[in-house]
């Protein structure tokens, strides 16, 4: 696993790198302290399994956001369209911008707790480092398996005798099958319920109004809509 930590402050740094190897000595890290070379190392060949990075990487500006940048460049790239950012700042007024645009993993204020880096570093390498299997899903249609990969599923939707999935290019009805059997073998945390008939992708989030109820996907014209229930799950969902 490869992870790319970026942030100014060299005690912040530091401890970022610390954290990470207390968890694997195999973890490579490269630490960096500038948008230049944070911009020439994902240019490289190399290939990151999580970004974490300082959005503030001026402290002598508070205003400065070039951490941001980063993370544009990060995802115009293909091979990284879908690679977790976890945005490690003080900057709580971008949080939302984050989640929206840049579609970010986790977002974790300073002063950061040792825990919470590891909890989040240590899930993502259960989906890195070639185990493709845990992100796919086995499901049951007219007695054959089929397997369905988890980054092609935008939302899923309860339908009468069974569920439907949205996938980005087509649509699987399977028959008997319910959210709350479904739920549970899909990978944890990139999943969530929003109403007691659906379940939608966090990867294609694009914008959440709790005003109206309503989740907006990214390549999906249809609107998800959340549940009353639901709502307070929802809001946290951004504040995790």
């Amino acid at each position: 696993m490869r992870i790319l930590v970026l942030e100014d402050q060299t005690e912040s740094r530091e401890a970022l790198v610390r954290i990470i190897k207390s968890i694997s000595e195999e973890i490579k890290v490269t630490a960096i302290a500038s948008e230049k070379e944070a911009m020439a190392a994902i240019a490289s060949d190399g290939e990151y399994d999580l970004f974490l990075l300082d959005i503030n990487l001026d402290s002598t500006h508070l205003a400065d956001t070039s951490g941001m940048n980063v993370a544009r460049a990060i995802r115009e790239l293909q091979r990284y369209e879908f690679t977790p950012i976890v945005f490690v700042t003080s900057i709580l007024s971008l949080e939302l911008q984050s989640y929206r645009e840049l579609q970010c993993y986790r977002y974790i204020t300073k002063p950061f707790r040792t825990e919470e880096v590891e909890k989040i570093i240590r899930k993502v390498m259960t989906h890195t480092g070639g185990h493709k299997e845990e992100r796919s899903v086995t499901i049951k249609k007219d007695g054959i398996n089929y397997k369905v990969w988890c980054d092609d599923i935008l939302f899923i939707q309860a339908v009468p005798r069974g569920l439907r999935l949205v996938l980005k290019t087509e649509r699987l009805d399977i028959r008997y099958l319910t959210l709350k059997q479904l739920l549970p073998r899909l990978p944890e945390g990139e999943f969530i319920q929003c109403h007691r008939m659906y379940i939608v992708n966090r990867r294609y989030i694009d914008y959440v109004d709790t005003v109206n109820r309503v989740i907006k996907l990214r390549g999906c014209k249809e609107q998800v809509e959340i549940g009353v229930t639901y709502k307070a799950q929802i809001r946290g969902l951004l504040n995790e």
